[in-house]
């Protein structure tokens, strides 16, 4: 594969300097015309649909009204903060969200690394592939249809679980309306349909590992696991603890579409997180400005985390985002 050659890099003066990066830039842009057309398109999502909504941050500092649109409505400051701050309901809502996103990170996070590190022992190709394709396949529903699933799978009535606890004996539990098991069915559901797609990327990550040390661990007389805790597991390092600080980055993030699907009035207590919150209030309420307060206070605390995370992982490994 031909491997592009670095342009040459510009010196001088600092405002020299910086008028010199420009071109260079631009030069870089130019001479590698291919790649900058394949990139636009991405970059053009993200500047209309990710950048330019950032203005509307503004509505969790004003009184917003429809018909005044953002600029007129009136300021009020911190108002909707205080208010967030003081409903016990808010705190409630919070509370489940870190919970359940403490939960997916526990049981979610290393399920896909061990996924991983057992396929890359599968030694017949056909087994392999079958078994990738199946673990993929959750990721490409929506919740709509997996959450359909997982309500008929789980009944009381006709569900083969409850069937089967029947069989042995055991009473059928409502799995989706008992505040003790819904958390639990909320976890599972969400590591069936994201293992697969997650295991993409630690399998790249093995597939760089280099065979030759393999052979050096074999030659030494180490076991096959030995071999998948000594070599592969040290060699993927790097993509573990990136994928780590995004998983914590998003433990005050949720997801919309598999609790709004699953989640009904009798595990409201349990069920209830930050997004379904701000949908309620925000969209059937009206009360825009309340709910960008709550997406806000949700994102610079997500964006706190991801500080953090990325802080101590550079203090301990030397890996990170940057």
């Amino acid at each position: 594969m031909h491997t592009p050659k670095a342009l040459p890099q510009p010196s001088g003066p600092p405002g020299r300097l910086r008028s010199s990066r420009f071109l260079h830039s631009f030069r870089g842009y130019v001479k590698y015309k291919y790649l900058t057309i394949l990139f636009l398109p991405a970059a053009v999502y993200y500047f209309i649909f990710h950048y330019m909504p950032i203005y509307g941050i503004l509505i969790a500092f004003k009184n917003y009204k429809f018909s005044l649109g953002v600029m007129g409505s009136p300021w009020v400051g911190l108002d909707h903060f205080r208010e967030l701050f003081a409903l016990g309901s808010f705190w409630q809502v919070f509370r489940n969200t870190l919970i359940l996103s403490l939960y997916k990170l526990v049981f979610g996070f290393p399920a896909p690394i061990l996924f991983a590190l057992l396929l890359n022992e599968i030694r017949v190709s056909f087994f392999k592939r079958t078994v990738q394709t199946i673990s993929y396949f959750p990721h490409f529903l929506s919740w709509v249809v997996l959450s359909g699933l997982a309500i008929q799978f789980l009944s009381p009535s006709i569900g083969p679980v409850n069937i089967l606890l029947q069989m042995l004996g055991f009473k059928p539990i409502f799995f989706m309306g008992n505040a003790e098991w819904f958390r639990s069915v909320l976890v599972v559901t969400d590591v069936w349909k994201e293992l697969g797609w997650g295991t993409i990327v630690y399998l790249a990550a093995i597939a760089g590992v280099n065979p030759e040390l393999h052979e050096a661990a074999t030659v030494d007389g180490a076991n096959r696991f030995h071999r998948m805790r000594y070599v592969t597991l040290p060699a993927m390092a790097p993509v573990i603890t990136i994928m780590l600080i995004i998983a914590i980055g998003r433990l005050i993030n949720d997801d919309f579409d598999q609790v709004f699907n699953m989640y009904n009035k009798a595990v409201m207590e349990v069920g209830d997180v930050l997004s379904t919150y701000t949908y309620r209030v925000g969209l059937e309420n009206m009360q825009y400005s309340f709910s960008t307060a709550v997406g806000l206070f949700k994102n610079v605390i997500a964006f706190a985390l991801v500080l953090t995370a990325n802080a101590i992982a550079r203090r301990i490994n030397e890996y990170g985002l940057w």
